[in-house]
Protein backbone atom coordinates (compact mmCIF):
# COMPACT_ATOMS: atom_id res chain seq x y z
CA UNK A 1 0.00 0.00 0.00
CA UNK A 2 2.98 2.49 1.09
CA UNK A 3 4.65 1.42 -2.25
CA UNK A 4 1.56 2.50 -4.28
CA UNK A 5 1.37 5.34 -2.71
CA UNK A 6 4.83 6.47 -3.39
CA UNK A 7 4.10 6.25 -7.00
CA UNK A 8 1.37 8.23 -6.88
CA UNK A 9 2.69 11.15 -4.47
CA UNK A 10 6.59 11.37 -5.72
CA UNK A 11 8.91 13.92 -4.78
CA UNK A 12 9.79 15.73 -1.67
CA UNK A 13 7.49 14.05 1.14
CA UNK A 14 8.07 17.16 3.47
CA UNK A 15 6.64 19.48 0.73
CA UNK A 16 3.93 16.91 0.29
CA UNK A 17 3.02 17.37 3.95
CA UNK A 18 3.51 21.25 4.12
CA UNK A 19 0.66 21.20 0.69
CA UNK A 20 -1.78 18.86 2.25
CA UNK A 21 -1.81 20.70 5.42
CA UNK A 22 -2.70 23.99 3.48
CA UNK A 23 -5.06 22.37 1.63
CA UNK A 24 -7.12 20.95 5.00
CA UNK A 25 -6.77 24.74 6.46
CA UNK A 26 -7.88 26.05 2.98
CA UNK A 27 -11.06 23.90 2.90
CA UNK A 28 -11.96 24.62 6.32
CA UNK A 29 -11.50 28.35 6.27
CA UNK A 30 -13.16 29.09 2.97
CA UNK A 31 -15.80 26.47 4.58
CA UNK A 32 -16.37 29.34 7.15
CA UNK A 33 -15.66 32.00 5.83
CA UNK A 34 -18.00 31.36 2.72
CA UNK A 35 -20.99 32.78 4.89
CA UNK A 36 -21.81 35.66 2.20
CA UNK A 37 -22.05 33.14 -0.60
CA UNK A 38 -24.02 30.72 0.98
CA UNK A 39 -26.35 33.50 1.83
CA UNK A 40 -26.60 34.45 -2.13
CA UNK A 41 -26.44 31.16 -3.05
CA UNK A 42 -29.08 29.27 -0.65
CA UNK A 43 -26.37 26.59 -0.18
CA UNK A 44 -24.07 26.70 2.58
CA UNK A 45 -22.37 23.23 1.27
CA UNK A 46 -22.09 25.20 -2.44
CA UNK A 47 -19.18 27.30 -2.13
CA UNK A 48 -17.00 24.87 -0.16
CA UNK A 49 -18.20 21.96 -2.32
CA UNK A 50 -16.60 24.26 -5.40
CA UNK A 51 -13.13 25.25 -4.02
CA UNK A 52 -12.25 21.35 -2.65
CA UNK A 53 -13.24 20.59 -6.70
CA UNK A 54 -10.57 23.06 -7.63
CA UNK A 55 -8.36 22.03 -5.22
CA UNK A 56 -8.92 18.39 -7.02
CA UNK A 57 -8.14 19.12 -9.96
CA UNK A 58 -4.96 20.96 -8.80
CA UNK A 59 -3.64 17.94 -7.33
CA UNK A 60 -4.67 16.56 -10.55
CA UNK A 61 -2.28 18.94 -12.71
CA UNK A 62 0.61 18.36 -10.18
CA UNK A 63 -0.21 14.77 -10.67
CA UNK A 64 0.95 15.10 -14.30
CA UNK A 65 3.50 17.89 -13.74
CA UNK A 66 5.50 15.48 -11.52
CA UNK A 67 6.21 13.02 -14.15
CA UNK A 68 8.10 15.53 -16.16
CA UNK A 69 11.32 15.80 -15.94
CA UNK A 70 12.58 18.90 -15.39
CA UNK A 71 14.93 19.75 -18.59
CA UNK A 72 11.11 19.09 -20.34
CA UNK A 73 10.33 22.56 -18.64
CA UNK A 74 12.47 24.88 -20.56
CA UNK A 75 10.49 23.76 -24.20
CA UNK A 76 7.57 25.41 -22.62
CA UNK A 77 8.80 29.21 -21.67
CA UNK A 78 8.60 30.85 -25.37
CA UNK A 79 5.75 29.17 -26.72
CA UNK A 80 3.98 30.85 -22.95
CA UNK A 81 6.02 33.55 -23.64
CA UNK A 82 4.27 34.44 -26.59
CA UNK A 83 1.03 32.88 -24.97
CA UNK A 84 1.13 35.36 -22.05
CA UNK A 85 1.90 38.39 -23.69
CA UNK A 86 -1.56 37.06 -25.99
CA UNK A 87 -3.81 37.42 -23.58
CA UNK A 88 -2.35 39.63 -21.15
CA UNK A 89 -3.00 42.11 -24.38
CA UNK A 90 -6.93 40.87 -24.90
CA UNK A 91 -7.80 40.82 -20.89
CA UNK A 92 -6.71 44.52 -21.15
CA UNK A 93 -8.53 45.49 -24.59
CA UNK A 94 -11.89 42.55 -23.96
CA UNK A 95 -11.23 41.46 -20.53
CA UNK A 96 -13.91 41.01 -17.92
CA UNK A 97 -14.02 43.19 -15.32
CA UNK A 98 -13.93 41.88 -11.86
CA UNK A 99 -13.81 45.30 -9.18
CA UNK A 100 -12.47 47.60 -10.87
CA UNK A 101 -9.77 45.94 -12.94
CA UNK A 102 -10.32 43.78 -16.26
CA UNK A 103 -8.19 40.81 -15.41
CA UNK A 104 -10.19 38.06 -16.72
CA UNK A 105 -10.74 36.45 -19.98
CA UNK A 106 -12.61 33.41 -21.25
CA UNK A 107 -11.03 30.64 -23.85
CA UNK A 108 -13.92 27.68 -24.92
CA UNK A 109 -16.08 28.96 -21.77
CA UNK A 110 -13.40 28.77 -19.10
CA UNK A 111 -12.51 31.69 -17.27
CA UNK A 112 -8.84 32.30 -16.25
CA UNK A 113 -6.52 35.73 -15.43
CA UNK A 114 -3.16 35.56 -17.75
CA UNK A 115 -1.34 37.39 -15.52
CA UNK A 116 -1.25 33.92 -13.25
CA UNK A 117 0.15 32.30 -16.59
CA UNK A 118 2.50 35.34 -16.65
CA UNK A 119 4.15 35.13 -13.76
CA UNK A 120 5.39 31.70 -13.64
CA UNK A 121 6.44 32.13 -17.48
CA UNK A 122 8.42 35.02 -16.41
CA UNK A 123 10.14 33.21 -13.22
CA UNK A 124 10.56 29.93 -16.04
CA UNK A 125 12.39 32.29 -18.44
CA UNK A 126 14.86 33.83 -15.99
CA UNK A 127 15.77 30.72 -14.65
CA UNK A 128 16.32 29.46 -17.88
CA UNK A 129 18.63 32.40 -19.07
CA UNK A 130 20.50 33.03 -15.26
CA UNK A 131 21.60 29.09 -15.60
CA UNK A 132 22.43 29.43 -19.76
CA UNK A 133 24.85 32.11 -19.03
CA UNK A 134 26.67 31.03 -15.34
CA UNK A 135 30.49 31.14 -15.70
CA UNK A 136 32.96 30.42 -13.10
CA UNK A 137 33.10 33.55 -11.67
CA UNK A 138 29.18 34.62 -11.67
CA UNK A 139 26.31 35.25 -14.44
CA UNK A 140 27.34 36.73 -17.43
CA UNK A 141 26.66 40.36 -17.59
CA UNK A 142 24.35 39.84 -20.69
CA UNK A 143 21.89 38.03 -18.62
CA UNK A 144 20.58 40.96 -16.95
CA UNK A 145 19.75 42.51 -20.28
CA UNK A 146 18.10 39.24 -21.63
CA UNK A 147 15.59 38.99 -18.45
CA UNK A 148 14.95 43.10 -18.54
CA UNK A 149 13.54 42.84 -22.19
CA UNK A 150 11.17 39.43 -21.66
CA UNK A 151 10.23 41.58 -18.35
CA UNK A 152 9.34 44.42 -20.28
CA UNK A 153 7.10 42.54 -22.82
CA UNK A 154 4.90 41.34 -19.41
CA UNK A 155 5.26 43.69 -16.72
CA UNK A 156 3.99 46.67 -18.03
CA UNK A 157 0.94 44.86 -19.11
CA UNK A 158 0.36 43.13 -15.98
CA UNK A 159 0.67 46.50 -14.20
CA UNK A 160 -1.65 48.26 -15.82
CA UNK A 161 -4.60 46.12 -14.28
CA UNK A 162 -2.46 44.83 -11.39
CA UNK A 163 0.06 47.33 -9.77
CA UNK A 164 0.66 44.46 -6.74
CA UNK A 165 1.18 41.60 -8.80
CA UNK A 166 3.47 43.14 -10.89
CA UNK A 167 5.01 44.76 -8.08
CA UNK A 168 5.84 40.92 -6.62
CA UNK A 169 6.69 39.68 -9.96
CA UNK A 170 9.62 42.35 -9.99
CA UNK A 171 10.57 41.65 -6.28
CA UNK A 172 10.91 37.77 -7.00
CA UNK A 173 12.74 38.20 -10.33
CA UNK A 174 15.09 40.48 -8.67
CA UNK A 175 16.04 38.23 -5.94
CA UNK A 176 16.52 35.30 -8.31
CA UNK A 177 19.23 37.92 -10.25
CA UNK A 178 20.87 38.08 -6.67
CA UNK A 179 20.79 33.99 -6.43
CA UNK A 180 21.48 33.47 -9.76
CA UNK A 181 25.35 35.86 -9.33
CA UNK A 182 24.35 38.66 -11.60
CA UNK A 183 27.07 41.37 -10.89
CA UNK A 184 25.83 43.20 -8.41
CA UNK A 185 26.73 46.19 -10.00
CA UNK A 186 23.51 45.73 -12.37
CA UNK A 187 20.75 44.36 -9.56
CA UNK A 188 22.03 46.97 -7.82
CA UNK A 189 21.43 49.71 -9.98
CA UNK A 190 18.13 47.96 -11.00
CA UNK A 191 16.96 48.40 -7.51
CA UNK A 192 17.87 52.24 -7.58
CA UNK A 193 16.00 52.43 -10.83
CA UNK A 194 12.55 50.67 -9.41
CA UNK A 195 12.58 53.06 -6.44
CA UNK A 196 13.36 56.02 -8.72
CA UNK A 197 9.99 54.28 -10.83
CA UNK A 198 8.28 53.72 -7.77
CA UNK A 199 9.02 57.66 -6.30
CA UNK A 200 7.13 58.76 -9.62
CA UNK A 201 4.38 56.61 -10.56
CA UNK A 202 3.66 58.17 -6.33
CA UNK A 203 3.61 61.29 -7.95
CA UNK A 204 2.04 60.79 -10.98
CA UNK A 205 -0.68 58.91 -8.72
CA UNK A 206 -1.51 61.68 -6.98
CA UNK A 207 -0.89 64.09 -10.00
CA UNK A 208 -3.79 62.24 -12.05
CA UNK A 209 -5.99 60.20 -9.61
CA UNK A 210 -8.96 61.64 -8.27
CA UNK A 211 -10.14 62.51 -4.73
CA UNK A 212 -11.86 59.63 -2.76
CA UNK A 213 -15.16 61.22 -2.71
CA UNK A 214 -14.91 60.04 -6.35
CA UNK A 215 -15.97 56.32 -5.31
CA UNK A 216 -18.26 54.63 -4.30
CA UNK A 217 -17.68 53.47 -0.69
CA UNK A 218 -21.19 52.22 -0.30
CA UNK A 219 -21.05 49.94 -3.05
CA UNK A 220 -21.74 46.27 -2.45
CA UNK A 221 -18.32 45.34 -2.58
CA UNK A 222 -19.12 41.20 -2.24
CA UNK A 223 -21.40 41.36 -5.64
CA UNK A 224 -18.35 40.58 -7.77
CA UNK A 225 -16.56 38.45 -5.77
CA UNK A 226 -17.87 35.22 -6.94
CA UNK A 227 -15.56 34.55 -9.93
CA UNK A 228 -11.82 35.09 -8.26
CA UNK A 229 -9.34 35.91 -5.51
CA UNK A 230 -9.10 39.72 -6.83
CA UNK A 231 -9.47 42.69 -3.94
CA UNK A 232 -12.39 45.21 -3.65
CA UNK A 233 -11.15 47.54 -6.07
CA UNK A 234 -13.51 49.97 -7.90
CA UNK A 235 -13.23 51.47 -11.53
CA UNK A 236 -11.93 55.02 -11.86
CA UNK A 237 -14.88 56.86 -14.40
CA UNK A 238 -13.48 59.82 -16.43
CA UNK A 239 -11.30 62.24 -17.04
CA UNK A 240 -7.53 61.01 -17.74
CA UNK A 241 -7.68 58.22 -15.03
CA UNK A 242 -10.44 57.14 -17.16
CA UNK A 243 -8.39 55.50 -20.35
CA UNK A 244 -4.96 53.48 -19.78
CA UNK A 245 -4.25 54.92 -15.99
CA UNK A 246 -8.10 54.37 -14.53
CA UNK A 247 -6.41 52.69 -11.83
CA UNK A 248 -4.62 55.85 -10.54
CA UNK A 249 -7.40 57.15 -8.28
CA UNK A 250 -7.29 53.33 -6.75
CA UNK A 251 -3.91 52.96 -6.24
CA UNK A 252 -3.88 56.58 -4.80
CA UNK A 253 -6.64 56.31 -2.23
CA UNK A 254 -4.99 53.44 -0.61
CA UNK A 255 -1.65 54.76 -0.32
CA UNK A 256 -3.64 58.03 1.10
CA UNK A 257 -5.86 55.52 3.60
CA UNK A 258 -2.21 53.49 4.74
CA UNK A 259 -0.26 56.87 5.54
CA UNK A 260 -2.81 58.89 7.34
CA UNK A 261 -3.57 55.46 9.56
CA UNK A 262 -4.32 56.94 12.57
CA UNK A 263 -6.14 55.12 15.53
CA UNK A 264 -9.34 56.30 15.89
CA UNK A 265 -12.39 55.88 18.03
CA UNK A 266 -14.41 52.50 17.10
CA UNK A 267 -17.07 55.14 17.10
CA UNK A 268 -15.53 57.34 14.37
CA UNK A 269 -14.62 54.44 12.11
CA UNK A 270 -16.20 54.93 8.65
CA UNK A 271 -17.13 51.12 7.81
CA UNK A 272 -18.73 52.84 4.77
CA UNK A 273 -15.11 53.75 3.31
CA UNK A 274 -12.70 51.16 5.55
CA UNK A 275 -14.71 48.06 6.06
CA UNK A 276 -12.14 46.13 4.47
CA UNK A 277 -9.05 46.95 6.86
CA UNK A 278 -11.48 48.20 9.38
CA UNK A 279 -13.50 44.55 10.11
CA UNK A 280 -10.05 42.56 9.33
CA UNK A 281 -8.89 44.61 12.56
CA UNK A 282 -11.97 43.91 14.52
CA UNK A 283 -11.48 40.18 13.26
CA UNK A 284 -7.44 39.60 14.94
CA UNK A 285 -8.56 42.21 18.17
CA UNK A 286 -11.78 39.61 18.53
CA UNK A 287 -9.44 36.36 18.61
CA UNK A 288 -8.45 36.76 22.28
CA UNK A 289 -5.16 35.34 21.20
CA UNK A 290 -6.43 31.95 21.36
CA UNK A 291 -8.97 32.37 18.73
CA UNK A 292 -12.69 31.29 18.61
CA UNK A 293 -12.75 28.05 17.06
CA UNK A 294 -12.91 26.76 13.36
CA UNK A 295 -16.23 28.31 12.15
CA UNK A 296 -17.02 30.59 14.72
CA UNK A 297 -15.69 33.62 13.08
CA UNK A 298 -18.50 36.96 13.35
CA UNK A 299 -16.62 39.11 11.08
CA UNK A 300 -16.50 36.92 7.95
CA UNK A 301 -20.65 38.10 7.69
CA UNK A 302 -19.52 41.84 7.23
CA UNK A 303 -15.79 41.25 5.80
CA UNK A 304 -15.81 41.80 2.04
CA UNK A 305 -13.36 38.90 0.46
CA UNK A 306 -13.40 37.17 3.75
CA UNK A 307 -12.75 33.90 1.81
CA UNK A 308 -9.92 35.86 -0.20
CA UNK A 309 -8.02 38.46 0.31
CA UNK A 310 -8.67 38.55 3.86
CA UNK A 311 -8.83 34.87 5.01
CA UNK A 312 -5.76 35.36 6.97
CA UNK A 313 -8.11 37.42 9.11
CA UNK A 314 -10.08 35.08 9.42
CA UNK A 315 -7.65 32.38 10.28
CA UNK A 316 -6.27 34.59 13.13
CA UNK A 317 -10.20 35.50 14.52
CA UNK A 318 -10.73 31.27 14.32
CA UNK A 319 -7.09 29.54 14.90
CA UNK A 320 -5.50 32.49 17.21
CA UNK A 321 -1.82 33.82 17.14
CA UNK A 322 -1.19 29.96 17.47
CA UNK A 323 -2.80 28.86 13.93
CA UNK A 324 -1.50 32.37 11.66
CA UNK A 325 2.07 31.16 13.16
CA UNK A 326 1.67 27.60 11.85
CA UNK A 327 -0.10 29.37 8.38
CA UNK A 328 2.81 31.52 8.59
CA UNK A 329 5.78 28.66 9.81
CA UNK A 330 4.02 26.61 6.59
CA UNK A 331 5.28 28.91 3.79
CA UNK A 332 9.07 29.51 5.77
CA UNK A 333 9.44 25.66 5.58
CA UNK A 334 8.13 25.27 2.28
CA UNK A 335 11.02 27.93 0.81
CA UNK A 336 13.73 26.54 3.04
CA UNK A 337 13.00 22.65 2.03
CA UNK A 338 12.89 23.97 -1.69
CA UNK A 339 16.29 25.84 -0.93
CA UNK A 340 17.83 22.50 0.06
CA UNK A 341 16.70 20.77 -2.62
CA UNK A 342 18.01 23.55 -4.59
CA UNK A 343 21.07 23.19 -3.33
CA UNK A 344 21.20 19.88 -4.32
CA UNK A 345 20.93 20.00 -7.91
CA UNK A 346 23.78 19.83 -10.12
CA UNK A 347 22.44 21.73 -12.87
CA UNK A 348 21.39 25.67 -12.25
CA UNK A 349 18.07 25.49 -14.27
CA UNK A 350 16.16 23.37 -12.09
CA UNK A 351 17.69 24.66 -9.12
CA UNK A 352 16.79 28.31 -9.89
CA UNK A 353 12.94 27.41 -11.29
CA UNK A 354 12.61 25.45 -7.68
CA UNK A 355 13.57 28.75 -5.71
CA UNK A 356 12.08 31.21 -8.24
CA UNK A 357 8.57 29.29 -7.52
CA UNK A 358 8.89 29.44 -3.87
CA UNK A 359 9.59 32.96 -3.71
CA UNK A 360 6.72 33.64 -5.76
CA UNK A 361 4.38 31.33 -3.24
CA UNK A 362 6.17 32.63 -0.08
CA UNK A 363 6.49 36.47 -1.30
CA UNK A 364 2.60 36.53 -2.02
CA UNK A 365 1.43 34.84 0.91
CA UNK A 366 3.72 37.28 2.96
CA UNK A 367 2.21 40.38 0.95
CA UNK A 368 -1.66 39.08 2.02
CA UNK A 369 -0.58 38.37 5.42
CA UNK A 370 0.97 41.89 5.95
CA UNK A 371 -2.22 43.28 4.31
CA UNK A 372 -4.33 41.29 7.03
CA UNK A 373 -2.77 42.39 9.71
CA UNK A 374 -2.23 46.35 8.65
CA UNK A 375 1.73 46.38 7.85
CA UNK A 376 1.22 47.24 4.23
CA UNK A 377 -1.57 49.05 1.95
CA UNK A 378 -3.99 46.41 0.24
CA UNK A 379 -3.09 45.20 -2.55
CA UNK A 380 -5.41 42.21 -3.22
CA UNK A 381 -3.00 39.29 -3.44
CA UNK A 382 -4.80 36.45 -2.10
CA UNK A 383 -3.62 33.70 0.34
CA UNK A 384 -1.45 30.77 -2.39
CA UNK A 385 -3.32 27.13 -1.69
CA UNK A 386 -5.41 28.74 0.65
CA UNK A 387 -7.56 31.33 -0.51
CA UNK A 388 -10.78 30.71 -2.75
CA UNK A 389 -9.89 30.63 -6.54
CA UNK A 390 -10.16 29.19 -9.87
CA UNK A 391 -6.88 30.26 -11.78
CA UNK A 392 -4.67 31.17 -9.01
CA UNK A 393 -5.16 27.76 -7.19
CA UNK A 394 -4.81 25.80 -10.00
CA UNK A 395 -1.41 26.90 -11.13
CA UNK A 396 -0.06 27.38 -7.55
CA UNK A 397 -0.73 23.83 -7.57
CA UNK A 398 1.45 23.60 -10.95
CA UNK A 399 3.78 25.43 -9.44
CA UNK A 400 3.92 23.11 -6.47
CA UNK A 401 3.97 20.31 -8.77
CA UNK A 402 7.36 21.77 -10.88
CA UNK A 403 9.18 22.15 -7.55
CA UNK A 404 8.18 18.25 -6.58
CA UNK A 405 9.38 17.23 -10.16
CA UNK A 406 12.59 18.86 -9.46
CA UNK A 407 12.94 17.04 -6.50
CA UNK A 408 12.68 13.85 -7.84
CA UNK A 409 14.21 14.12 -11.13
CA UNK A 410 16.88 16.82 -10.87
CA UNK A 411 20.10 15.49 -11.52
CA UNK A 412 21.63 15.22 -7.28
CA UNK A 413 25.06 17.02 -7.13
CA UNK A 414 27.61 14.37 -5.16
CA UNK A 415 29.55 15.87 -1.83
CA UNK A 416 32.61 14.39 -1.13
CA UNK A 417 30.08 12.91 1.87
CA UNK A 418 28.17 11.20 -0.50
CA UNK A 419 31.04 10.27 -2.80
CA UNK A 420 32.71 8.56 0.61
CA UNK A 421 29.49 6.81 1.29
CA UNK A 422 29.19 5.32 -1.80
CA UNK A 423 32.79 3.97 -1.65
CA UNK A 424 31.97 2.65 1.66
CA UNK A 425 29.38 1.12 0.32
CA UNK A 426 31.04 -0.43 -2.87
CA UNK A 427 33.64 -1.88 -0.61
CA UNK A 428 31.07 -3.40 1.39
CA UNK A 429 29.97 -5.19 -1.33
CA UNK A 430 33.05 -6.46 -2.70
Amino acid sequence: MSHSLGNIFKGDKVIWMVFFILCIISVVEVFSASSELTYKGGNYLAPAMKHVGILLGGIFCMLCTIQLKCKYFKAFAYPLLIFSVITLIIVYLTGQSTNGASRWISILGIQFQPSEVAKGTMVLITAQILSAMQTPTGCDRHAFNYILIVGLFIVPLIMLENLSTAVLLCLVIWLMMIIGRVPTKQWGGAASIVVLLAAVAVIFCFAVGGDESEESPKKNLTEKVDQGTNSTDEKDEGGITGGIFHRATTWKNRMLKFVNNKNIPPEQVDLDKDAQVAHANIAIASSNIIGKGPGNSVERDFLAQAFSDFIYAIIIEEMGIEGAFVVALLYIILLFRTGRIASRCENNFPAFLALGLALLLVIQALFNMSVAVGIVPVTGQPLPLISKGGTSTLINCIYVGVILSVSRTAKKRVTTQDDNKNKVAAASRN
